[in-house]
């Protein structure tokens, strides 16, 4: 039985099963305007907290790598009896299905990647080193306080201000430590899998918004340009959290796609 948090939504004997894997917040909430689309749609859905966030709490070691993310995924698939799914990665989540699709093809039916990248990029450097310092000066809650600037387009934040305060609070009162904190910037920091994207045959949806201030949309197309089988679904406006805040626009482009790839068996 796996040690982490996870939930299995949807019907038990669906065609196919989509297992969500969130950024760096690493909760499985993230996906919340995902989860009934893909269930409406007659998925069987898989969402989780990562290892040393929310409800699967956890010393991350400072050596922390996306592989070993990577092997949680393994083990939550395990333990659900699910011989391959679809894979839906936001940011750090995406880097997690990349390395699946090296480490463990046969497991991963298709990825979704949602603003999410290949290899470090000096802009996305300078936003983690300045969210890093203000850990280290000024706390975690300067940190939580910070992170809606760089998930959210300004004028979507101010539009919904008391859910955005809502969520820092929440962010706040289950904040990981700056340990863990510090160890999973340092892995998704260290990723760097650019040379092998050839070698990963699974279909990709490739999701960006352009107005994303964290990481930059060419990251996005780099992944378009190396993977071998891909659907590109970038947007003009929506930030990094694009799934959120345009989410209506998001799901369709999700569901079309996982329409149009084949269909696994859900079960082992």
């Amino acid at each position: 039985m796996s040690t982490l948090h996870y939930e299995v939504h949807g019907p038990s004997d669906a065609a196919a099963t989509v297992l969500l894997s969130s950024g760096l917040g690493g909760s499985a909430g993230f996906w919340q305007p995902q989860l009934g689309a893909l269930i409406a749609a007659g998925h069987r859905v898989i969402v989780y907290d990562q290892r040393g966030t929310g409800r699967s709490p956890a010393a991350l070691p400072e050596a922390y790598a996306i592989a070993d993310m990577a092997r949680d995924v393994l083990e939550i698939l395990d333990a659900t009896r699910t011989a391959q799914c679809h894979f839906a990665g936001h940011a750090l989540g995406g880097l997690v299905g990349l390395q699946l699709a090296l480490d463990a093809p046969a497991r991963i039916a298709s990825l979704v990647l949602v603003n999410a990248w290949a290899r470090p990029n000096p802009h996305s450097a300078r936003c983690f080193d300045a969210r890093l310092a203000l850990l280290g000066a000024c706390g975690a809650r300067a940190y939580v306080e910070a992170q809606p600037i760089f998930l959210y387009p300004a004028a979507w934040a101010a539009e919904h201000a008391q859910r955005v305060a809502d969520e820092v609070d929440h962010a706040f009162a289950h904040f990981p430590g700056e340990a863990n904190m510090r160890a999973r910037i340092g892995a998704l920091r260290a990723f760097d899998i650019a040379a092998r994207l050839g070698e990963i045959a699974a279909p990709a949806l490739i999701a960006a918004a352009k107005d994303d201030v964290l990481v930059p949309w060419t990251c996005s197309q780099h992944l378009a340009d190396g993977l071998r089988d891909v659907t590109l679904d970038f947007v003009a406006h929506g930030g990094h959290a694009h799934s959120v805040t345009e989410a209506e626009a998001f799901n369709r482009g999700l569901l079309d796609f996982l329409s149009r790839v084949a269909a696994p068996a859900a079960i082992a």
